[in-house]
């Protein structure tokens, strides 16, 4: 249950279709006086790309965050397959399918391209454990070849590249591994528009294959709508939509965002009026006063 409900919210319940492959229902999660979700529920079928929306602060990155195994929810039941699913870490996530793309990249700037591609899940020769760099740069080329990002140089550190480029490395990192579900929080935010058609290309060609879902951070509408199956929006750590693009519309998308600002602003009008009234009431009269003089 939400643990504080506001007037006139509309807060979507557990829902559940037959071939899930994740399902989340009440999640909850504080950090110390601030709470970032409240009642999240959601689900993800087998080969389908879910839009999480909602503005900045409304816990998305939180969610993606718990799904991935980065932070632990404080109430709530999570499954993955059907089986309860509580990750201890990332890698834990990862273990059991969950790959994901961080809004921070989680890139080291001083390691190569083809080094940060294959971080954590290095080559090695055996039986001596040395570091395979002829095979890493060769699958990293293929990597990013099947992407279409075009990275002159496999040498250079990342730090000495774009945006765009660091970008398409992350999302190549995550697609090349052998995730059953990708988390992309924001894939798209610093690339430009050639290289976001290429990732929303990619995604394409994923969903049609029908073997990984997506649970995709968005802001942008017709990125929605152009590469997603189904769409929730979360408010106040609560999803509050949760429809199938093909059901919905911009128009809807952006009433349910603009009704949201008309009801935080009534609110913060109302509670400035009753501090003011308060102030008013609790001060001594004094008509000499330079705040009270007429």
């Amino acid at each position: 249950m939400a643990e504080q409900a506001f007037a006139g919210e509309h807060i979507v319940g557990p829902a559940e279709a037959p071939d899930d492959v994740l399902r989340v229902e009440h999640v909850a999660k504080r950090f110390g006086p601030i709470t970032a979700i409240r009642d999240i529920n959601l689900h993800l079928r087998k080969g389908e790309v879910l839009a999480l929306l909602g503005d900045n602060g409304a816990g998305k990155s939180t969610m993606i965050k718990i799904l991935s195994g980065f932070h632990k929810p404080d109430t709530g039941t999570m499954w993955l397959k059907g089986e309860p699913y509580l990750p201890k870490s990332v890698d834990d996530a990862r273990a059991h399918g969950i790959d994901t793309v961080f809004q921070d990249l989680a890139l080291v700037d001083q390691l190569s391209v083809y080094h940060n591609l294959f971080l954590r899940r290095e080559r090695v020769h055996r039986p001596i454990p040395f570091l395979s760099n002829r095979l890493m740069k060769r699958e990293a080329r293929k990597a990013l070849d099947e992407i279409g990002i075009n990275i002159p140089s496999l040498d250079v550190p990342v730090a000495r590249l774009s945006g765009g480029q660091r970008q398409a490395i992350a999302v190549a990192r995550t697609v090349s591994g052998d995730a059953d579900i990708i988390l992309l929080d924001e894939p798209l935010a610093a690339m430009g528009a050639k290289e976001g058609a290429m990732i929303l290309d990619l995604i394409a060609r994923l969903k049609a294959e029908g073997n990984v879902s997506i649970v995709m951070i968005l802001h942008n509408y017709v990125h929605v709508f152009a590469a997603c199956d189904r769409v929730s929006l979360i408010q106040d750590g609560v999803i509050v939509l949760d429809k199938p693009t093909s059901e919905t519309s911009v128009d809807e998308l952006t009433e349910i965002v603009v009704e949201e600002y008309r009801r935080a602003r009534l609110a913060e009008r109302s509670g400035n009026g009753a501090g003011a009234a308060g102030a008013s009431s609790a001060a001594p009269a004094n008509p000499t006063s330079p705040d009270t003089a007429e």
